[in-house]
């Protein structure tokens, strides 16, 4: 067997990184992540590319902003000659394995992996496409509304429910099978779950443990309409709000659901650590565990993610690894920064790309050293009406949109961002001193003409593909029948010793 570690990269979809200020909230019943927080470097502030569920996994995997993968919304193709951390680790001889969602949209759907193991949850094809062209048009059939907070509750089977079960049940086989060691390459398994994103419905074991908690409030409830920024009503419309009466059960209920289907991830999660321990291969096996965006569960009256406040763009992101000391770090990072580091943990030169990557390898941020640039994040999907962009430097937070007014917040005296600063004389420095750097870093005239472009290409080509045969490009996993188990042209000796581990004992 091979010196070079293992990766086994861990993601969930949604998670709210407030609710992770140094591993899982005290609260939170997550015994499997908390034990695996005790071992891991644990980023407190560490932000999606983009808060949304394709632009912000293509990010995360290519290291690179939206602007740059043309991943804008989650009808945009991710092109097949990006670079992702599977490409990295596959090319230094790494077997690379995918179970789960990852939100892939476009004819390739595996984007470097060997092995994809599931279909996805979500559509591959272009049928999702927002258009700019259209301010204000709510797409109903495929739009977020508030019906998932509306009917929050319990259930014993659901879509995605049944979607993570089978998540989790095939990184489990493969890992028994990556355990025999039948092929001598280091590898690589992503397992990507689609909770604790929405509707908010939770098996009745998991929604028990939340009976008596005491986060079932948001911390800055509800403001009316008219008092929020311009892109937090976009939100809201697009959700549907006036459709809907939000009662303080609901807003509970989703709460309390959304806690409980963490605790259910929480157990997936230690189905696959047991079964790393069990195949003895968690000392040599470097773990990631982190989320595509957040949920605003109710703060300031929002809910989902597609927003930069903290709810929806900050993710839990914890890294054990041997050259990354278990401890807090709450230097801001962005989950743009995994793949660099995973090329720098397993000895795997990125060179070839760095020049057009937007992250940075985090093992010298884990071993004290700063981070040398900030934060960038950008947005241009679904209530958006032009493409939007944040920093996140130190304490402070700059969002920035051509068509909004500019917000500014100091997260270290206001955490739940309830003070916008860009327009007070007393920071009239600071935020010019972000806005210079807006206007370094983005030509936003030409990101928002990318944007147009792509959308009008998108709807010519999906409204064309929908005449006549419909073949879109979801994955479909392959199982050779023939290879599994015992069939005539194997040797039935060598079967069952070749498949058992340990062997011998």
């Amino acid at each position: 067997m091979t010196d070079r570690p293992n990766i086994l990269i861990l993601m969930v979809d949604q998670l709210n990184g407030t609710l992770f200020p140094d591993g899982p909230a005290e609260w939170l019943h997550a015994p499997n992540l908390k034990k695996l927080a005790a071992r891991s470097t644990r980023f407190a502030n560490s932000y999606t590319g983009s808060p949304l569920c394709a632009p912000g996994r293509a990010s995360f995997m290519a290291g690179q902003l939206p602007s740059r993968t043309r991943v804008y919304d989650n009808a945009a193709e991710f092109a097949s000659d990006v670079p992702t951390y599977a490409h990295h680790l596959r090319r230094a001889d790494y077997q690379t394995t995918l179970s789960g969602k990852m939100h892939f949209v476009g004819a390739d759907q595996l984007h470097g992996f060997e092995e994809r193991l599931t279909t996805d949850v979500y559509p591959a094809d272009f049928g999702w496409t927002p258009d700019y062209r259209k301010p204000g048009e709510r797409i109903d059939w495929w739009y977020h509304n508030l019906g998932s907070v509306t009917n929050a509750g319990t259930a014993e089977i659901t879509n995605q429910l049944e979607y993570d079960d089978e998540v989790a049940y095939h990184a489990t086989r493969k890992l028994y099978d990556l355990g025999r060691g039948h092929d001598n390459r280091p590898w690589m398994l992503t397992v990507s779950f689609t909770h604790p994103h929405d509707p908010y419905v939770a098996r009745r074991q998991y929604w028990d443990l939340y009976e008596d908690c005491e986060h079932l409030w948001p911390q800055t409830p509800a403001i009316s309409y008219e008092a929020q920024d311009p892109h937090s009503k976009r939100l809201l419309e697009a959700s549907d709000f006036h459709a809907f009466d939000i009662t303080d059960e609901d807003i509970r209920r989703s709460r309390r659901a959304y806690f409980a289907n963490i605790s259910y991830i929480d157990d997936k999660i230690g189905e696959i650590l047991d079964v790393l321990d069990a195949t003895r291969q968690t000392e040599n096996t470097i773990i990631v565990f982190l989320s595509d965006h957040g949920d605003m569960l109710g703060e300031h009256g929002l809910w989902f993610k597609m927003s930069f406040r903290e709810g929806s763009a900050r993710v839990p992101l914890m890294i054990s690894a041997p050259a990354m000391p278990a401890g807090l770090i709450e230097t801001p990072v962005s989950t743009m920064d995994v793949t660099p580091t995973i090329g720098d943990l397993a000895g795997v030169d990125l060179g070839e790309i760095m020049p057009w990557t937007d992250g940075e390898t985090l093992v010298p941020v884990a071993n004290g050293e700063p981070r040398t640039a900030p934060v960038r994040m950008e947005y241009a999907a679904e209530g958006s009406y032009a493409p939007m962009v944040a920093l996140r430097e130190g304490q402070w937070k700059y969002v920035h949109c051509e068509i909004d007014p500019p917000q500014l917040f100091d997260l270290e005296t206001d955490p739940h961002e309830q003070n916008n600063l860009a327009d007070d004389r007393d920071y009239s420095e600071i935020a010019e001193r972000f806005a210079a750097s807006v206007e370094a870093l983005w030509d936003m005239g030409q990101f928002d003409a990318a944007v147009r472009e792509s959308q009008a290409r998108r709807h010519v080509v999906d409204s064309a593909l929908r005449n006549g045969a419909y073949y879109p490009w979801d994955f479909q996993p392959l199982q050779k029948a023939s290879e599994r188990y015992m069939r005539n042209h194997m040797d039935l000796n060598i079967l069952e010793d070749a498949q058992r581990f340990p062997r011998g004992e």
